[in-house]
């Protein structure tokens, strides 16, 4: 039996989980603040989303599944709190900003998997800045790999070459086939020896790899002219009082020592010095001095201790605010090839965190000096320029035009536009990738502004969503022809549907496409991985049509899914 699952919070993201699962085939019932046009009573119910009321006309208390939609963390936990006072059983997938409190209660909560939608649309943010049209993500080996798609047409390479050719490469998973003619399933496709025939599809994942930079002494240099050029400009001021400071202390010194032959260049530079600073001096410079000497010093202490305050108070701002810090960034604004970073909310640091992590410069640009994540960035060894990236003056200071891309990911639609617009305008060869909240608009934005790439979180993370409240944790997902597929790892138990069965013939009669099998301490891939028969207790990784869970559904209780 199929089991029944709640979507509560229709929202952008919720509403496409909604009509996602509904898609599916599943059976599933929203919940929502106010009624939805196009939608009827019984499919959607209205109401107090926390309220004990609606979530029972809504089914929680038969429901295998609940999916918390909301972008509000504290109405969210206090859904899952209900729900789980409702049906003690019930599997909760719980969208959290906070990350760090949903991994918590993960671990707290039984049946509880918090998802977040800027960790899960932040990698196809970062594979878009790196030239990959990647339409998902899947998690394998400890990595994050982009998944694209390949359309054979009359130019592409793999035109009339066999599939079976392509299965063997470790640096890339076959995930899914559609063949431009009838229907077949890729192992099929593999045992059969199909070709490649003009018009097919091939969902294939690419192993991600992680750059390695190694800087001549030539850019060290570079870099240390650049550090220098940047400090005159972010220290104009304290250096301007250092040199105000010098000279009065080198205008003292030469008074003193030509009012009085007998006194030397050391000790009047000594006596100058202590005078001005307040520390202090050898006062037998000025003991015997004419009273115009003595005025002259009487004068020299006031402007010196006006003098010495202003300097102080510039070296502490510069030193201990955030002068110092704007200094240190604007040194190490990388020359070329990097990467620039407009917004640094949750999808702006995860994504300059796998840039970091992949071995490219990074450069961020945020307008709030308040923001929660420059520490974060800050600490990776990431400059962040504060200022509007609209401007063309900051953009211009970040070195667009030898930019590799730019990544317009504020929390303002209408701010991403300008700055990609602004981009364009400046530098039309770099690459520009914009959020846009709105998955409609984003298609229109792009098709109207001709930008690389426009993206939708909400479109982004909503098969994620649906894919978890299916079939348990989940590796990777897609949408292919109006299809979502699922990856994910299975523990083969005495009972499951697979055990006892080559990989191949498994494969084959359920549809499903395995990447890999950990078994005796091991891990098999390629074609010996469909020769190999499952027993009890090892993990096969795989991938099939969600609309195909329901084969594991009838004989495997949800815990035996693993991630």
């Amino acid at each position: 039996m199929k089991p029944r699952i709640i979507v509560c919070g229709l929202g952008r993201t919720g509403y496409k989980v909604f009509r996602l699962l509904r898609q599916q085939g599943a059976l599933v019932v929203g919940i929502h603040h106010q009624a939805l046009p196009g939608e009827r009573a019984g499919d959607v119910i209205v109401g107090d989303l926390h309220a004990a009321s609606t979530l029972k006309a809504a089914g929680i208390q038969q429901a295998h599944t609940i999916v918390i939609a909301g972008g509000d963390d504290a109405l969210n936990l206090r859904i899952m709190m209900q729900a789980r006072v409702l049906n003690p059983r019930i599997r909760i997938i719980n969208r959290f900003f906070n990350t760090s409190l949903g991994e918590r209660l993960d671990h707290a909560v039984p049946e509880h998997l918090s998802m977040s939608v800027a960790g899960l649309a932040a990698p196809v943010f970062t594979f878009a800045a790196l030239g990959s049209q990647a339409i998902g993500q899947i998690k394998l080996f400890q990595q994050t790999w982009p998944i694209h798609e390949e359309y054979i047409d009359e130019n592409h390479p793999w035109l009339n070459r066999k599939i079976s050719e392509l299965w063997a490469d470790r640096t890339r998973m076959l995930i899914y086939y559609m063949p431009a003619e009838g229907e077949m399933d890729l192992v099929s496709a593999l045992v059969s020896g199909q070709k490649l025939q003009l018009g097919d599809r091939l969902i294939v994942g690419a192993q991600p790899r992680v750059r390695c930079i190694r800087r001549s002494m030539i850019a060290r240099l570079l870099k240390i002219l650049t550090s220098l050029r940047h400090f005159q400009k972010h220290a104009e001021a304290v250096v301007a009082m250092s040199i105000v400071l010098l000279v009065i202390i080198a205008i003292a010194t030469v008074i003193y020592t030509s009012a009085d032959a007998a006194v030397s260049v050391i000790d009047a530079l000594y006596f100058a010095v202590g005078m001005i600073t307040g520390a202090g001096g050898n006062d037998k410079v000025v003991e015997n001095a004419p009273s115009s000497i003595k005025l002259f010093t009487v004068l020299m202490m006031l402007v010196g201790a006006a003098v010495i305050g202003l300097f102080y108070a510039l070296l502490n701002d510069f030193v201990l605010g955030s002068r110092f810090k704007q200094f240190l960034d604007a040194a190490r604004i990388p020359q070329r090839h990097h990467y620039i970073v407009c917004g640094l909310g949750g999808i702006g640091i995860k994504i300059v965190q796998q840039l970091h992590a992949s071995g490219h410069d990074v450069i961020v640009i945020e307008r709030d000096t308040n923001n929660r994540f420059v520490n974060t960035a800050r600490g990776l060894g990431i400059p962040v320029m504060h200022g509007d990236g609209s401007f063309a003056e900051v953009l211009k200071a970040s070195n667009l035009e030898n930019a590799a891309a730019l990544i317009a990911v504020t929390n303002d639609d209408a701010t991403n536009l300008e700055i990609a617009l602004k981009a364009k305008a400046l530098t039309p060869k770099v690459p520009v990738i914009v959020h846009y909240a709105d998955p409609d608009f984003a298609r229109m934005a792009q098709q109207v502004f001709d930008f690389e790439t426009v993206l939708s979180p909400a479109e982004l993370a909503a098969p994620a969503f649906a894919a978890a409240a299916l079939g348990g944790r989940i590796l990777g997902n897609g949408i292919t022809a109006d299809s979502l597929w699922v990856a994910f790892a299975t523990l083969i138990t005495p009972a499951h549907p697979f055990c006892g069965q080559r990989v191949r013939d498994a494969a084959m009669s359920a549809d499903f496409v395995p990447l890999y099998l950990e078994t005796n301490n091991q891990t098999i891939h390629g074609w010996d991985l469909l020769e190999t028969s499952l027993s009890a207790g090892d993990i096969l990784y795989l991938n099939m049509p969600a609309n195909r869970l329901h084969q594991l559904w009838r004989y495997t209780p949800p815990q035996v899914m693993v991630s």
